[in-house]
């Protein structure tokens, strides 16, 4: 019969033996086991400082072009939209990179009319009914609700009010009016679409759109086709050019430069988020003024070339 004698004397024997094992684990690991244990922690250690290195000097090297291409902005810029009236237009996800693409311009002499800041409210497909029926409320005489789209999208029928009062009429038909411009503005800032400057001075002739990365919540699909319809409605207004972060994932960028249609007329810029694509996407916008021409610039996919070759 098993009893209790019997379990200490197991329990002992098992003990003993853990012991025993340990002592020789460790006398095996203090010759070749362990020489070589130690030896690769040499190694790998050595070669993570050889990356850490590496990646300081990159990060480095990224800083310098950032400075070079701040001080070639200086030499290339100044003078080359002067006297141009150009809107910057933002959505939520290119907020960060907003200023620089504003000093850019500034830098290049723009009349910079109005900042107008898109929330994700206005892309909000639960919004939508809301959307068209302030779209209808919203309109005014110089900006009548009659020549709005009719399909049922309310991000397009808005966008199209918002530029057909922020931006030149196409074909030279009579501008909105200062007041019904500030009404219409008014009418989405108080209902928490967008925000704006203090006053927006007078029609653009051009816009930039700022964006970034796409949607990655549950209605992402139907977002980033809102922010399209955006584009497409001041596209068919005026110049634009779309200062993007990023090529791919369906952001604005990916979907205009996969569009045979589209990227006939709206300029992408796939790097706007760093100094070299703020530059770029001021030159994208002389050469959509000057030359009447769109391009896809940067470094990501379907970008035709890092920057426009402008005429002397």
């Amino acid at each position: 019969m098993i009893n209790f004698r019997y379990h200490v004397v197991s329990l002992t024997a098992v003990f003993l033996a853990l012991a025993i094992g340990l002592v020789v684990g460790t006398a095996a690991l203090n010759g070749p086991v362990a020489d070589s244990l130690k030896e690769r922690v040499n190694g790998l250690s050595k070669d993570n400082q050889q990356m850490r290195q590496a990646v300081n000097n990159m990060q480095k090297e990224i800083e310098l072009e950032e400075q070079f291409a701040g001080e070639i902005a200086q030499v290339v810029l100044p003078g080359k939209l002067t006297g141009r009236r150009v809107l910057l237009l933002t959505l939520p996800s290119g907020r960060e990179h907003t200023e620089g693409v504003l000093k850019m311009l500034q830098l290049a002499g723009a009349q910079v009319t109005g900042r107008v800041d898109l929330q994700d409210k206005f892309v909000n497909p639960d919004n939508n009914n809301n959307l068209m029926e302030l779209a209808v409320t919203a309109a005014r005489p110089s900006a009548p609700a009659s020549g709005l789209p009719g399909n049922g999208h309310g991000v397009e029928t808005s966008s199209a009010l918002l530029a057909s009062v922020l931006l030149d009429r196409a074909g030279g038909a009579n501008p909105a009016t200062d007041a019904d411009r500030r009404a219409v503005l008014a009418s989405y800032s108080n209902a928490g679409y967008l925000t704006t400057d203090e006053k927006v001075a007078g029609p653009a002739e051009a816009v930039v759109l700022v964006s970034g990365q796409p949607y990655v919540d549950k209605d992402s699909a139907k977002k980033d086709e809102s922010v399209v319809k955006v584009a497409e409605q001041f596209d068919r207004t005026g110049a634009i050019v779309v200062a993007g972060n990023g090529s791919a994932g369906g952001n604005v960028v990916a979907v205009v430069r996969g569009d045979p249609v589209l990227s006939q007329t709206v300029s992408t810029v796939d790097d706007a988020n760093t100094t070299q694509g703020q530059l770029v996407t001021t030159l994208a916008l002389v050469q959509q003024l000057v030359e009447k021409k769109a391009g896809q610039y940067g470094v990501g996919d379907n970008a035709s070339s890092l920057l426009p070759k402008l005429p002397q």
